[in-house]
Protein backbone atom coordinates (compact mmCIF):
# COMPACT_ATOMS: atom_id res chain seq x y z
CA UNK A 1 0.00 0.00 0.00
CA UNK A 2 1.41 3.37 -1.02
CA UNK A 3 1.75 6.28 1.37
CA UNK A 4 -1.08 8.07 -0.46
CA UNK A 5 -3.42 5.10 0.05
CA UNK A 6 -2.48 4.92 3.72
CA UNK A 7 -3.31 8.58 4.18
CA UNK A 8 -6.65 8.12 2.43
CA UNK A 9 -7.49 5.13 4.65
CA UNK A 10 -6.54 7.13 7.74
CA UNK A 11 -8.68 10.07 6.67
CA UNK A 12 -11.62 7.77 5.97
CA UNK A 13 -11.26 6.17 9.40
CA UNK A 14 -11.12 9.58 11.05
CA UNK A 15 -14.24 10.64 9.17
CA UNK A 16 -16.11 7.51 10.28
CA UNK A 17 -15.09 7.98 13.90
CA UNK A 18 -16.09 11.63 13.78
CA UNK A 19 -19.47 10.65 12.38
CA UNK A 20 -19.99 8.08 15.13
CA UNK A 21 -18.98 10.61 17.79
CA UNK A 22 -21.31 13.24 16.36
CA UNK A 23 -24.20 10.77 16.24
CA UNK A 24 -23.54 9.76 19.84
CA UNK A 25 -23.52 13.39 20.99
CA UNK A 26 -26.73 14.15 19.11
CA UNK A 27 -28.41 11.03 20.55
CA UNK A 28 -27.36 11.95 24.09
CA UNK A 29 -28.56 15.53 23.55
CA UNK A 30 -31.92 14.34 22.24
CA UNK A 31 -32.32 11.97 25.18
CA UNK A 32 -31.48 14.77 27.62
CA UNK A 33 -34.11 16.96 25.97
CA UNK A 34 -36.68 14.16 26.27
CA UNK A 35 -35.88 13.83 29.96
CA UNK A 36 -36.84 17.48 30.42
CA UNK A 37 -40.31 16.73 29.02
CA UNK A 38 -42.96 15.05 31.16
CA UNK A 39 -43.87 11.60 29.86
CA UNK A 40 -47.46 10.79 28.94
CA UNK A 41 -49.21 8.98 31.75
CA UNK A 42 -46.49 9.88 34.22
CA UNK A 43 -47.06 11.34 37.68
CA UNK A 44 -48.25 14.91 38.03
CA UNK A 45 -45.44 17.06 39.45
CA UNK A 46 -45.69 20.74 40.34
CA UNK A 47 -43.31 23.11 42.09
CA UNK A 48 -44.05 23.90 45.71
CA UNK A 49 -42.82 23.92 49.27
CA UNK A 50 -41.57 20.91 51.25
CA UNK A 51 -41.19 20.90 55.01
CA UNK A 52 -39.54 17.95 56.72
CA UNK A 53 -41.75 18.40 59.78
CA UNK A 54 -45.06 17.93 57.97
CA UNK A 55 -46.63 14.78 59.37
CA UNK A 56 -47.90 11.93 57.24
CA UNK A 57 -45.69 12.68 54.24
CA UNK A 58 -43.26 10.68 52.13
CA UNK A 59 -40.30 12.60 50.69
CA UNK A 60 -38.19 11.09 47.91
CA UNK A 61 -36.12 11.75 44.81
CA UNK A 62 -38.43 12.19 41.82
CA UNK A 63 -37.18 10.31 38.73
CA UNK A 64 -40.09 11.05 36.41
CA UNK A 65 -39.04 12.76 33.19
CA UNK A 66 -39.82 16.45 33.14
CA UNK A 67 -38.54 19.74 34.54
CA UNK A 68 -38.52 18.39 38.13
CA UNK A 69 -36.53 15.20 37.48
CA UNK A 70 -34.11 14.37 40.37
CA UNK A 71 -35.70 16.95 42.68
CA UNK A 72 -36.87 16.19 46.20
CA UNK A 73 -40.58 15.58 46.01
CA UNK A 74 -43.33 14.88 48.51
CA UNK A 75 -46.69 13.10 48.52
CA UNK A 76 -49.08 12.06 51.27
CA UNK A 77 -47.83 8.75 52.66
CA UNK A 78 -51.40 7.51 52.38
CA UNK A 79 -51.39 8.29 48.63
CA UNK A 80 -47.84 7.55 47.40
CA UNK A 81 -48.94 7.42 43.74
CA UNK A 82 -50.71 10.79 43.97
CA UNK A 83 -49.70 14.25 42.67
CA UNK A 84 -46.21 15.31 43.67
CA UNK A 85 -44.85 18.57 45.02
CA UNK A 86 -41.24 19.28 44.02
CA UNK A 87 -38.98 21.60 45.99
CA UNK A 88 -36.24 22.37 43.46
CA UNK A 89 -33.46 20.67 45.46
CA UNK A 90 -31.75 17.90 43.47
CA UNK A 91 -30.24 14.86 45.20
CA UNK A 92 -28.76 11.55 44.10
CA UNK A 93 -29.49 10.06 47.52
CA UNK A 94 -31.61 11.47 50.34
CA UNK A 95 -32.88 10.70 53.80
CA UNK A 96 -34.45 12.70 56.62
CA UNK A 97 -35.68 12.42 60.20
CA UNK A 98 -36.93 14.87 62.82
CA UNK A 99 -36.59 17.91 60.58
CA UNK A 100 -33.02 17.17 59.43
CA UNK A 101 -32.14 15.93 55.96
CA UNK A 102 -29.02 14.72 54.17
CA UNK A 103 -28.78 15.23 50.41
CA UNK A 104 -25.96 13.70 48.35
CA UNK A 105 -25.36 15.71 45.19
CA UNK A 106 -23.27 15.64 42.05
CA UNK A 107 -21.40 18.77 41.02
CA UNK A 108 -20.93 18.60 37.26
CA UNK A 109 -17.53 19.80 36.05
CA UNK A 110 -16.08 20.36 32.60
CA UNK A 111 -14.08 17.11 32.79
CA UNK A 112 -15.29 15.11 35.78
CA UNK A 113 -18.02 15.28 38.40
CA UNK A 114 -17.43 15.79 42.09
CA UNK A 115 -19.80 14.98 44.93
CA UNK A 116 -20.93 16.54 48.18
CA UNK A 117 -23.22 15.97 51.13
CA UNK A 118 -25.57 18.74 52.21
CA UNK A 119 -27.15 18.85 55.65
CA UNK A 120 -30.61 20.40 55.31
CA UNK A 121 -32.93 21.94 57.88
CA UNK A 122 -36.69 21.39 57.98
CA UNK A 123 -37.24 23.86 55.12
CA UNK A 124 -34.51 22.23 52.98
CA UNK A 125 -32.13 25.10 53.61
CA UNK A 126 -28.47 24.06 53.58
CA UNK A 127 -26.83 24.25 57.01
CA UNK A 128 -23.55 22.45 56.28
CA UNK A 129 -21.64 20.98 53.35
CA UNK A 130 -19.06 18.20 53.14
CA UNK A 131 -17.00 16.78 50.31
CA UNK A 132 -17.83 13.19 49.36
CA UNK A 133 -14.85 11.25 47.95
CA UNK A 134 -16.76 9.16 45.40
CA UNK A 135 -20.10 8.26 43.84
CA UNK A 136 -22.89 8.44 46.48
CA UNK A 137 -24.51 5.15 47.40
CA UNK A 138 -26.38 5.31 50.76
CA UNK A 139 -27.59 8.02 53.16
CA UNK A 140 -29.22 8.00 56.59
CA UNK A 141 -30.16 10.35 59.45
CA UNK A 142 -30.57 9.28 63.07
CA UNK A 143 -34.13 9.32 64.49
CA UNK A 144 -33.37 12.48 66.49
CA UNK A 145 -31.78 14.23 63.51
CA UNK A 146 -28.48 14.68 65.36
CA UNK A 147 -26.33 12.39 63.18
CA UNK A 148 -26.14 11.87 59.44
CA UNK A 149 -24.21 9.22 57.51
CA UNK A 150 -23.38 8.58 53.90
CA UNK A 151 -21.54 5.96 51.85
CA UNK A 152 -19.69 6.52 48.57
CA UNK A 153 -18.00 4.23 46.08
CA UNK A 154 -14.30 5.13 45.93
CA UNK A 155 -11.83 4.09 43.20
CA UNK A 156 -8.19 3.21 43.45
CA UNK A 157 -7.90 1.15 46.64
CA UNK A 158 -5.46 -1.59 45.68
CA UNK A 159 -6.89 -4.22 48.02
CA UNK A 160 -10.31 -4.14 46.33
CA UNK A 161 -10.48 -6.86 43.70
CA UNK A 162 -12.90 -4.82 41.58
CA UNK A 163 -10.68 -1.74 41.92
CA UNK A 164 -13.10 0.19 44.10
CA UNK A 165 -14.13 0.24 47.70
CA UNK A 166 -16.54 2.22 49.85
CA UNK A 167 -16.04 5.07 52.26
CA UNK A 168 -18.64 5.72 54.96
CA UNK A 169 -18.74 8.95 56.99
CA UNK A 170 -20.79 10.07 60.00
CA UNK A 171 -21.27 13.70 61.04
CA UNK A 172 -22.70 15.25 64.18
CA UNK A 173 -25.13 17.79 62.71
CA UNK A 174 -25.08 19.86 65.92
CA UNK A 175 -21.31 20.29 66.30
CA UNK A 176 -20.19 19.65 62.74
CA UNK A 177 -17.69 17.03 63.89
CA UNK A 178 -17.02 14.65 61.00
CA UNK A 179 -15.78 11.08 61.11
CA UNK A 180 -14.66 10.79 57.46
CA UNK A 181 -14.34 7.00 57.52
CA UNK A 182 -15.64 4.23 59.77
CA UNK A 183 -12.35 2.48 59.10
CA UNK A 184 -11.05 4.63 61.98
CA UNK A 185 -13.17 2.55 64.40
CA UNK A 186 -11.81 -0.40 66.36
CA UNK A 187 -13.35 -3.65 65.09
CA UNK A 188 -14.22 -6.41 67.56
CA UNK A 189 -14.81 -10.00 66.44
CA UNK A 190 -15.46 -12.86 68.90
CA UNK A 191 -14.21 -10.66 71.74
CA UNK A 192 -10.91 -9.79 70.04
CA UNK A 193 -9.67 -6.81 68.06
CA UNK A 194 -9.83 -7.57 64.34
CA UNK A 195 -7.29 -6.20 61.87
CA UNK A 196 -7.39 -6.55 58.08
CA UNK A 197 -6.25 -4.40 55.16
CA UNK A 198 -9.41 -4.98 53.16
CA UNK A 199 -12.00 -3.64 55.62
CA UNK A 200 -14.96 -1.82 54.04
CA UNK A 201 -18.07 -0.30 55.65
CA UNK A 202 -21.37 0.78 54.11
CA UNK A 203 -25.07 1.27 54.79
CA UNK A 204 -25.35 2.91 58.23
CA UNK A 205 -28.64 2.81 60.15
CA UNK A 206 -29.05 4.57 63.51
CA UNK A 207 -30.72 3.63 66.80
CA UNK A 208 -32.69 6.20 68.78
CA UNK A 209 -30.09 6.68 71.56
CA UNK A 210 -27.75 8.90 69.49
CA UNK A 211 -24.95 6.45 70.20
CA UNK A 212 -25.69 3.08 68.60
CA UNK A 213 -25.68 2.37 64.89
CA UNK A 214 -25.54 -0.66 62.62
CA UNK A 215 -23.76 -1.06 59.29
CA UNK A 216 -22.26 -3.59 56.91
CA UNK A 217 -18.61 -4.62 57.26
CA UNK A 218 -16.94 -6.41 54.35
CA UNK A 219 -13.67 -8.28 54.72
CA UNK A 220 -11.96 -11.34 53.22
CA UNK A 221 -14.81 -12.01 50.81
CA UNK A 222 -17.61 -11.93 53.41
CA UNK A 223 -20.06 -9.35 54.73
CA UNK A 224 -21.19 -8.90 58.33
CA UNK A 225 -23.63 -6.85 60.38
CA UNK A 226 -21.77 -4.69 62.87
CA UNK A 227 -23.11 -2.85 65.90
CA UNK A 228 -21.31 0.46 66.20
CA UNK A 229 -20.79 2.69 69.23
CA UNK A 230 -20.16 6.39 68.56
CA UNK A 231 -18.88 6.95 72.10
CA UNK A 232 -16.29 4.16 72.24
CA UNK A 233 -15.66 4.25 68.48
CA UNK A 234 -15.98 0.49 68.22
CA UNK A 235 -17.68 -1.76 65.68
CA UNK A 236 -18.66 -5.22 66.95
CA UNK A 237 -19.42 -8.01 64.46
CA UNK A 238 -22.91 -9.41 65.13
CA UNK A 239 -24.06 -11.63 62.24
CA UNK A 240 -22.77 -12.80 58.83
CA UNK A 241 -24.12 -12.16 55.33
CA UNK A 242 -25.88 -8.84 56.00
CA UNK A 243 -25.80 -5.88 53.61
CA UNK A 244 -27.47 -2.45 53.78
CA UNK A 245 -29.17 -2.88 57.18
CA UNK A 246 -32.20 -0.83 58.22
CA UNK A 247 -33.24 -0.74 61.88
CA UNK A 248 -36.94 -1.14 62.70
CA UNK A 249 -38.83 1.68 64.46
CA UNK A 250 -38.73 -0.20 67.79
CA UNK A 251 -35.04 -1.04 67.44
CA UNK A 252 -35.53 -4.81 67.64
CA UNK A 253 -35.17 -5.92 63.99
CA UNK A 254 -32.94 -5.31 61.00
CA UNK A 255 -34.23 -5.40 57.42
CA UNK A 256 -31.42 -6.14 54.99
CA UNK A 257 -30.41 -7.70 51.71
CA UNK A 258 -28.71 -11.10 51.85
CA UNK A 259 -26.67 -12.92 49.22
CA UNK A 260 -28.39 -16.19 48.38
CA UNK A 261 -26.29 -19.02 46.87
CA UNK A 262 -27.30 -20.05 43.38
CA UNK A 263 -28.58 -16.66 42.26
CA UNK A 264 -26.91 -14.78 39.37
CA UNK A 265 -23.78 -12.81 40.27
CA UNK A 266 -25.38 -9.58 39.08
CA UNK A 267 -28.60 -10.16 41.07
CA UNK A 268 -27.67 -12.17 44.19
CA UNK A 269 -29.77 -10.54 46.93
CA UNK A 270 -33.06 -11.29 48.66
CA UNK A 271 -34.68 -9.24 51.43
CA UNK A 272 -34.66 -10.60 54.98
CA UNK A 273 -35.48 -9.38 58.49
CA UNK A 274 -33.21 -10.29 61.39
CA UNK A 275 -34.46 -10.46 65.00
CA UNK A 276 -31.62 -8.85 66.96
CA UNK A 277 -32.42 -10.76 70.15
CA UNK A 278 -32.64 -14.28 68.71
CA UNK A 279 -30.69 -13.69 65.45
CA UNK A 280 -33.50 -15.52 63.65
CA UNK A 281 -33.76 -14.66 59.95
CA UNK A 282 -37.09 -14.25 58.16
CA UNK A 283 -37.10 -14.18 54.34
CA UNK A 284 -39.52 -11.61 52.94
CA UNK A 285 -42.02 -12.31 50.16
CA UNK A 286 -40.17 -10.34 47.48
CA UNK A 287 -38.81 -12.90 44.97
CA UNK A 288 -36.70 -10.42 42.99
CA UNK A 289 -33.16 -9.35 43.78
CA UNK A 290 -33.20 -6.04 45.67
CA UNK A 291 -30.10 -3.85 45.55
CA UNK A 292 -31.26 -1.15 47.96
CA UNK A 293 -31.15 -0.10 51.59
CA UNK A 294 -34.77 -0.65 52.55
CA UNK A 295 -36.80 1.77 54.68
CA UNK A 296 -39.34 0.90 57.39
CA UNK A 297 -42.64 2.50 56.38
CA UNK A 298 -43.94 1.57 59.83
CA UNK A 299 -43.47 -1.29 62.30
CA UNK A 300 -44.91 -3.80 59.82
CA UNK A 301 -43.94 -2.67 56.31
CA UNK A 302 -40.73 -2.38 54.30
CA UNK A 303 -40.27 0.07 51.40
CA UNK A 304 -37.57 -0.44 48.76
CA UNK A 305 -36.69 0.39 45.16
CA UNK A 306 -36.48 -1.86 42.13
CA UNK A 307 -35.49 -0.89 38.57
CA UNK A 308 -38.30 0.75 36.57
CA UNK A 309 -38.89 2.37 33.20
CA UNK A 310 -37.57 5.74 34.40
CA UNK A 311 -34.89 4.58 36.83
CA UNK A 312 -36.64 3.02 39.81
CA UNK A 313 -40.06 2.31 41.31
CA UNK A 314 -40.96 1.94 44.98
CA UNK A 315 -42.48 -1.24 46.41
CA UNK A 316 -43.68 -2.41 49.82
CA UNK A 317 -43.76 -5.85 51.39
CA UNK A 318 -44.79 -7.02 54.89
CA UNK A 319 -41.90 -7.32 57.33
CA UNK A 320 -43.02 -10.69 58.74
CA UNK A 321 -42.53 -12.76 55.59
CA UNK A 322 -46.23 -12.92 54.68
CA UNK A 323 -48.17 -11.26 51.87
CA UNK A 324 -46.69 -10.21 48.56
CA UNK A 325 -44.85 -7.17 47.16
CA UNK A 326 -46.87 -4.22 45.90
CA UNK A 327 -45.72 -1.30 43.78
CA UNK A 328 -46.70 1.99 45.40
CA UNK A 329 -44.98 4.62 43.25
CA UNK A 330 -43.28 4.85 39.86
CA UNK A 331 -40.14 6.82 38.97
CA UNK A 332 -39.09 7.30 42.59
CA UNK A 333 -36.14 6.39 44.84
CA UNK A 334 -34.65 7.27 48.27
CA UNK A 335 -37.92 7.45 50.24
CA UNK A 336 -38.11 8.88 53.75
CA UNK A 337 -40.94 9.36 56.22
CA UNK A 338 -39.34 12.15 58.25
CA UNK A 339 -42.13 13.31 60.53
CA UNK A 340 -44.15 10.30 61.64
CA UNK A 341 -44.81 10.82 65.33
CA UNK A 342 -46.52 7.44 65.41
CA UNK A 343 -46.74 4.51 63.03
CA UNK A 344 -49.11 5.43 60.17
CA UNK A 345 -50.98 2.13 60.49
CA UNK A 346 -51.32 2.21 64.28
CA UNK A 347 -53.46 4.55 66.38
CA UNK A 348 -51.71 6.94 68.72
CA UNK A 349 -51.02 5.26 72.03
CA UNK A 350 -50.84 1.78 70.52
CA UNK A 351 -48.08 -0.39 71.92
CA UNK A 352 -46.88 -0.96 68.37
CA UNK A 353 -46.68 2.73 67.53
CA UNK A 354 -43.14 4.01 67.11
CA UNK A 355 -41.49 6.70 65.05
CA UNK A 356 -39.28 5.40 62.20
Amino acid sequence: MTLRHRVLVLLAAVAVLAGVATAAVLHASARAERRDQAQAGGPQVTAGRITLTDTGRMVFRNMAWGPHRDELTTVPASDPAGPRTAAGVKCLRFYAASGTGVCLQAVHGAVTDTYRALILDATLKETARYDVPGIPSRARVSPSGRFAAWTAFVGGDSYAGTNFSTRTAIVDTRTGKLTPSLEEFRILKDGHVYHAADVNFWGVTFASDDRTFYATLATKGGTYLIKGDLSTRTATIVHPNVECPSLSPDGTRIAYKKRVPGLPKDAPWHLYVLDLRTLRETPLAEPRSVDDQAVWRDAHTIVYALPGDYGADLYTVPADGTGKPRRISTAAVSPAFPAFATSPTEPAGSSAARRP
